[in-house]
């Protein structure tokens, strides 16, 4: 064992010293400043298990456009509105290109993922299906009675709760609900119960997924390391995404059968619309790209979502006031005995605000997933070489003080005097979905649906923490995966509201 150990020690030097010997040729360009990084490993060890709020207090001596060396990876990190725009709108092409996590290449994930394929014919061609299928204006308006159908059991799911007197698994219930709403508009059915094992355990697949990925890992900085894959983070990233692949293969095979039948209807969901393509005799469009499409769909359409649901709820318990605004506005705006309905948003200005400063304070993907410079760019005098990573620090751009006063505060009400701030990628200094070419295609659902779920929950029931703890002494710590999940599940038991009833 110590043999291969000390041989595996000399390629990795080696492999390193001829990634610094390649560096020096290209010393002479002006890279963004950073610190100067140690032999082999650079600034890896600066990234600590919450790289977001590392790279942001690095930022802090090395400026909003900094260089690091990450093993053998050159990363230029982003953490100022101003770079953004220069990043992810002037300089959008160049830097549409991804960094391909070692964790995704597992059943060869990668090669047909939305997420990770560059800017592609086939990048755009997925891109074109989930729009033309799910996204657009015309299609959310055809689904909306489809969410409504799913906030209503979802706020059955809580009033059961609450005649029981039992604490709601805020993120759970939020999960559970985009889950079966997801799972409908692909599949046209439900593939779990709310407060189910199945449930539970869909949540854990998707979580580990994300927690993996979100890890520093040897292999992505040392490409040598890869068939050692000296963390497990490929081994346990196989196994979840094996999971998700089971479910999908199973799926897809009970469709062909049906579709086979010469009694059966068609579903028109998404699924039969990539069988359709699947079945195209002209079309390259295969059984591993659907599942890789699928897989994409749930772990950035499920986690995401809840997530800030669950944000959202801990911060209006954690601050009554707040709490109490956003439930005067839904009663003043929203008719009595009447359900909330999307098209109450407009109405609802405090709950948007509620909303915009959720994303803000706890980003969905607090580090943008990494872009990749396609061909080399310069940028405000310094030189970002081709092949460079980059990484877009949301999270320290959304908490920068030179642009939001008191920005570790949670307080809706900055966005009320800012209401031409919005989430959609037009404006840096919050760009929680991301911005430009690659920005987050389902964008435009989830904000339908944290508006409709949030502004559900707070019209129908009063919230108090479990075990009577103090609102204002609510863990409100994070935990650090490629979302940022809070680190302690909300569980919050519901009341009937008194204004509700009659």
């Amino acid at each position: 064992m110590d043999f291969y150990t000390l041989v595996l020690g000399i390629l990795l030097v080696l492999w390193s010293l001829r990634g610094w010997i390649s560096a020096l040729s290209t010393s002479h360009k002006r890279l963004p400043p950073g610190p100067v990084p140690l032999p082999i490993v650079g600034s890896l060890i600066e990234l600590g298990n919450k790289p977001n709020e590392s790279l942001a207090r690095l930022a802090q001596t090395y400026g909003p456009l900094m260089t690091l060396k990450l093993g053998r990876v050159t990363t230029v990190v982003v953490s100022s509105a101003t770079m953004a725009k220069e990043v992810l709108q002037t300089h959008d092409q160049a830097f549409a290109g991804r960094t391909v996590l070692d964790s995704v290449r597992v059943l060869n994930h990668h090669l047909a993922s939305m997420v990770f394929l560059p800017p592609s014919s086939q990048w755009r061609n997925l891109r074109k299906l989930c729009n033309n299928q799910i996204f657009t204006t015309q299609r959310l308006h055809a689904s909306e009675s489809l969410r409504r159908q799913k906030v209503r059991e979802l706020l059955a799911h809580v009033r059961e709760s609450a005649q029981m007197g039992r604490a709601v698994d805020i993120g759970q219930a939020a999960f559970t609900t985009t889950l079966n709403l997801l799972s409908n508009t692909i599949f046209s059915l439900d593939v779990a119960r709310l407060d189910s094992e199945t449930a539970k355990e869909f949540k854990a697949v998707v979580w580990g997924v994300l927690e993996e990925s979100g890890k520093p890992n040897l292999s992505d900085y040392f490409p040598l390391l890869r068939p050692f894959d000296p963390q497990g983070i490929r081994r346990r990233s196989k196994i979840y995404f094996g999971i998700l692949y089971k479910m999908f293969e199973e799926m897809i095979d009970k469709r062909l059968k049906t579709r086979a039948s010469l009694h059966s209807l068609p579903n028109n969901d998404l699924l039969d619309a990539l069988l359709d393509q699947f079945q195209d005799n002209s079309s390259e469009f295969g059984r591993s790209d659907i599942k890789s499409l699928l897989g994409d769909l749930f772990i950035a359409g499920t986690d995401t979502t809840s997530t800030t649901i669950e944000w959202a709820m801990a911060e209006l318990i954690h601050n009554p006031d707040s709490m109490a605004k956003v439930q005067s506005e839904l009663q003043e705006n929203v008719d009595e005995g009447k359900p909330v309905e999307e098209t109450d948003a407009a109405r609802l200005p405090y709950l948007e605000a509620v909303v915009k400063e959720t994303l803000r304070l706890h980003p969905p993907v607090p580090l943008l997933i990494p872009h990749r410079a396609e061909t080399e760019v310069e940028i405000c005098g310094f030189t970002v070489p081709k092949d460079t990573q980059v990484l877009v620090n949301a999270w320290a751009i959304e908490r920068d003080p030179s642009i939001w006063k008191n920005p570790d505060s949670f307080f809706p009400e900055r966005f009320l005097g800012l209401s031409g701030i919005d989430v959609r990628g037009r404006h840096f200094e919050l760009i929680p979905f991301g911005a430009g070419r690659r920005i987050c295609p389902g964008m435009p659902l989830a904000l339908r649906m944290l508006h409709l779920m949030l502004a559900s929950l707070l019209q129908s029931f009063d919230w108090k923490i479990e075990g009577g703890t103090n609102p204002k002494d609510m863990d409100m710590a994070d935990k650090f995966g490629i979302t940022l999940q809070k680190a302690l599940p909300l569980r919050a038991i519901p009341l009937e509201a008194m204004r509700s009833r009659g």
